[in-house]
């Protein structure tokens, strides 16, 4: 069996990275009136040594803003936003994909400019509440279940986004079907309870997901697209069902017979959610051909170790990017990661806690003569 470490290259579809460290999509709410600015050009080039970042939560359409101050990618303004950002990370030497989430019943309409709609599979409300600026915590509204034009206009729009991320300068798309948001809502059948082709069946409930991601690759490219899943998690509110192995079995072997560049396992646990389960991984790993990325919780040693076993290719490290700009460098020289994290900062507006983190200095090897 094949081995490897953190720091050697590879391949993720057409996309060469340096290293095999991805810094996962996090969520920062720095898009002020949802548009990249010159604050987030600073961050994603701070943490460009990452052999791919995956940006934080991009909504493809004014009805997937769920949360306040995320960026979108379906207005000009927005798209030349984020050319900024791929040109600042490409002349740092990096590797950037954006991430498409469609929030789906996870939003509120406080957050989405007028006209918008809070739409999902079915009219299913979520337990819970989130962040507007509007009106503080908010409860999550009741969606609209999505109509067959509804569902038609929304495959539409994830094309369009996709096609202005290339046009942006991204390397490439990942499709948010993590964490309770739209394309995971069409997956499960706590969320998904319609009566036409989307549901009855898995091969129905993942038909959704199934046609986003061809459209999406026969647009830009299917060693281009790669797509994010948490079977297990719970968050937005997604209880377990009985058919989750069944389900993740059938779609990722539906995902290699599309041949898209990876798949990206997302894995809670390390933060107090239910455990995903080995076999789940393994499975995955055993149906898609392609790379495979796992993130939660890792530190270098068991990234090594899972990188080493051939469980994944590519390592996802999500908040020790944020405290550690240069985390790729404080692991490579072996230096202690900063423990500074301030919390209470991820969801502000401005450069505090966000790209005021400091970066350790270089050991400099004095040469005796």
């Amino acid at each position: 069996m094949k081995t490897f470490t953190l720091f050697t290259s590879t391949k993720v579809g057409a996309i060469d990275v340096t290293n095999r460290i991805v810094m996962a999509p996090m969520t920062r709410c720095r898009a002020i009136d949802n548009i990249p600015n010159k604050l987030m050009a600073k961050y994603y080039q701070q943490r460009s040594a990452a052999g791919l970042i995956i940006t934080e939560g991009t909504s493809p359409s004014p009805n997937g803003l769920g949360y306040a101050r995320i960026p979108g990618i379906f207005t000009e303004s927005q798209i030349l936003g984020w050319k900024e950002i791929t040109s600042g990370v490409h002349k740092s030497g990096g590797k950037i994909i954006v991430q498409l989430m469609h929030t789906g019943r996870i939003s509120n309409i406080l957050n989405m400019p007028i006209g918008s709609e809070v739409v999902a599979p079915s009219a299913i409300k979520a337990a819970g509440q989130m962040w507007t600026d509007a009106k503080s915590m908010q409860d999550y509204p009741t969606p609209k279940a999505m109509t067959a034009e509804d569902i038609v206009t929304t495959q539409a729009e994830y094309v369009t986004a996709a096609k202005n991320a290339i046009e942006a300068g991204f390397d490439g798309v990942e499709l948010h079907g993590a964490n309770g948001y739209l394309l995971e809502e069409f997956l499960s059948p706590a969320t998904n309870v319609r009566t036409d082709k989307y549901d009855g069946s898995i091969e129905n409930r993942c038909r959704f997901v199934i046609e986003v991601a061809s459209a999406v690759a026969a647009a830009i490219g299917k060693n281009r697209t790669g797509i994010r899943i948490s079977p297990y998690g719970v968050a937005g509110d997604m209880p377990d069902y009985p058919e989750i192995d069944a389900t993740y079995d059938y779609l990722s072997k539906e995902l290699n017979k599309l041949g898209i560049a990876y798949i990206h396992i997302v894995d809670h646990s390390a933060m107090g959610a239910p455990t995903v389960p080995i076999q789940i991984k393994q499975l995955i790993r055993k149906n898609f051909k392609n790379t495979l990325i796992i993130c939660g919780g890792y530190d270098k040693d068991s990234a090594e170790a899972d990188l080493q076993s051939g469980l994944c290719d590519l390592v996802g490290f999500d908040r020790p990017f944020i405290n550690n700009p240069d985390l790729v460098q404080r692991l490579e020289y072996n230096q202690e990661l900063s423990q500074n994290l301030k919390t209470e900062l991820f969801y502000t507006a401005d450069e505090h806690g966000y790209t005021d983190y400091p970066n350790f200095k270089v050991p400099v090897v004095l040469e005796i003569r």
